[in-house]
């Protein structure tokens, strides 16, 4: 890894004189008459390469993993809430005997994000092949949330543009849902008043979804740093290595 940082920091370097290149290409491993010939040499290109295929190979398994049904409800670390004003109701709810009515209104906040993460794939591999080596070398050097500030950055605004139609469709179409919308518009103003947040809907399960996608980015990208098995391709375990 600290070769992978270093290849990439020379690289994003200003060339100071003629023979830079030369001197580079040498320390990359260059062949000398004395040497043995060797692998070829791990270029930055490659290695930005690399960081790229271990995005993209990050943010697919992301999708497919919650963008299947139960991919939200079923994950304790991606399952939607309910928002907190709503969560105080359904608490008392419960206890009058409506568990079910609540039980069922949840459910149907985890399966409109379940329907509208799958078209998150394209944008974030858009994301990717757009990543210069200077965004590589930041995400290498940078924290363990590194490529999940990337994505929220170049990202985040067009997923969430993308997504909350989606999500209202899919909650246009659930009855629960539905009347709980027309309950807020009607008692939305009195809600406020008595100092009771009242979240729009479509917002809240858009935002709550791309949090979940990114915190599972992250997720998938530090399995590949960190687990040999998960370098699936030769340019990945060059970058990365094999052990």
């Amino acid at each position: 890894m600290r070769r992978l940082i270093f290849i990439l920091a020379l690289a994003t370097a200003t060339t100071a004189n003629a023979g830079w290149a030369d001197w580079l290409e040498g320390l990359l491993g260059g062949e000398s008459e004395d040497a043995p010939s060797a692998a070829a040499p791990l270029t930055a290109d490659a290695a930005a390469k690399g960081i790229r295929e271990a995005l993209a190979e990050g943010t697919r398994t992301a999708v497919n993993t919650l963008g299947r049904t139960n991919g939200f409800w079923e994950n304790d670390q991606a399952r939607i809430p309910l928002p907190r004003g709503v969560e105080r109701l359904g608490e008392t709810l419960t206890k009058l005997g409506a568990g079910d009515l609540v039980d069922e209104f949840h459910l149907t906040l985890n399966r409109a994000a379940e329907q509208a993460v799958p078209e998150a794939a394209d944008l974030l591999a858009d994301a990717v092949r757009q990543m210069s080596v200077a965004d590589a070398l930041e995400i290498v050097q940078g924290a363990d949330d590194a490529a999940t500030q990337y994505f929220r950055a170049n990202a985040g605004d067009t997923l969430y543009q993308k997504l909350h139609p989606l999500v209202i469709d899919a909650t246009q179409k659930v009855g629960v849902t539905q009347d709980y919308k027309a309950l807020v518009k009607k008692a939305g103003p009195l809600m406020a008043m008595a100092g009771q947040d009242v979240p729009d809907l479509d917002d809240y399960i858009t935002s709550q979804a791309l949090d979940s996608l990114f915190k599972e980015v992250a997720a998938e990208e530090k399995r590949i740093r960190d687990n040999p098995a998960q370098r699936t391709t030769e340019i990945l375990r060059e970058v990365f290595g094999s052990s």
